[in-house]
């Protein structure tokens, strides 16, 4: 067993907010609006809200966050997923939030044939990548504990879930995006009517700028994470990228493992897509495919998301291709010199 590290990197999805924020400032007139930074569910947040309510709504968007990071920690010894993934087979009741949530996951897997798996746990832990000790496992560890990752097994009955015995589950590839969408639906219920949503990399833009215009938000170059790949003008959407640059660490047999494991290898998944984009007003879906698309790679995400003409996309290659979805074109400036192609949305 390998267990020796040359390097390890670790760049989350809050990489993206310092190209984000620049963009986001412009354009705002003499408004000022109201900030709230966190730090919650691991990573950096931010949250500029203009209005006058936008005080109380922030207020109330950072309990909510909290809120949902004590329901969601896969660490919190009081937390329900925490209470799920050590329930030896037994069901439990959850609360709404929580089903809400499984139900989503569940659902999104289906669609996606698995390539999105919220059981995906065991795996993570297994390389390593829930207490940032890595290690390249066995292959016969990896057959062994791919037994207990299968979505299809969650049983879901009223507000009891079981997970089968040996499973756990993990919501980074959709935490963050659900609570980006309930984020927004509090700004709205206090007649927030412009502001931007940054919870580590997910973005949520709330109507447009104060000044009319759309909301500029960057796209991070995953050959370079300080700098833009480009931008995209959004209003009412999330923006939300996920990356093999995001969070890895380089063996000694000097490969990048990256933390977006493929459910049906065990192994961090090698689709020949370095970063995907996706963008529509459910920031949850948006979260769930950007890593459901990365795993399938470029071929299967394009045929698949002929099928999703409300969501929009943004690819990009190892070998440095940008590929983007037809209804994109219109609001994306690459600021990269990379080949760029679009893809027709229909089937």
């Amino acid at each position: 067993m390998q267990k020796l590290f040359l390097k390890v990197i670790i760049l989350k999805k809050f990489t993206m907010i310092f190209a984000v924020i620049p963009l986001l400032l412009c354009s705002c007139e003499n408004n000022q609006p109201e900030i709230c930074d966190i730090f919650a569910m691991d990573t950096y947040m931010n949250i500029k809200a203009y209005g006058e309510n936008a005080d109380i709504a922030l207020n109330s968007a950072e309990n909510e966050i909290y809120r949902l990071e004590r329901l969601l920690s896969v660490t919190d010894e009081k937390s329900e997923i925490y209470k799920l993934n050590h329930s030896q087979g037994n069901a439990v009741t959850v609360s709404y939030d929580v089903l809400d949530i499984f139900e989503f996951s569940v659902e999104t897997g289906r669609k996606t044939d698995g390539f999105l798996d919220i059981s995906i746990y065991p795996l993570l832990n297994l390389w390593g990548f829930t207490a940032d000790e890595y290690k390249i496992p066995t292959q016969k560890e990896i057959d062994i504990t791919l037994k207990n990752v299968d979505y299809s097994k969650i049983n879901i009955n009223g507000n009891e879930i079981t997970l089968p015995y040996g499973f756990e589950v993990d919501f980074g590839a959709v935490a963050k995006g659900y609570t980006s969408d309930k984020v927004a639906k509090i700004l709205k219920e206090n007649d927030v009517k412009s502001a931007i949503i940054n919870l580590g990399g997910n973005v949520h833009a709330l109507g447009k700028k104060t000044d009319g215009s759309m909301w500029n938000v960057a796209v991070t170059n995953p050959f370079s994470p300080d700098e833009a790949l480009g931008t995209v003008s959004v209003t009412d959407k999330a923006v939300v990228t996920s990356g093999n640059y995001q969070r890895y660490f380089t063996g000694d047999d000097g490969k990048n493992y990256c933390h977006i494991i493929n459910p049906f290898t065990g192994y961090p998944a090698e689709s020949g897509l370095v970063s995907v984009t996706v963008i529509g007003e459910n920031g949850a879906l948006c979260d769930a495919l950007s890593t459901a698309l990365f795993v399938m790679g470029k071929e299967k995400a394009v045929e698949y998301m002929k099928n999703q003409p409300e969501l929009s996309y943004i690819l990009v290659e190892k070998q440095g291709n940008i590929t983007i979805s037809e209804n994109i074109s219109p609001y994306f400036k690459s600021g990269v010199d990379f080949p760029l192609e679009v893809a027709d949305n229909e089937t």
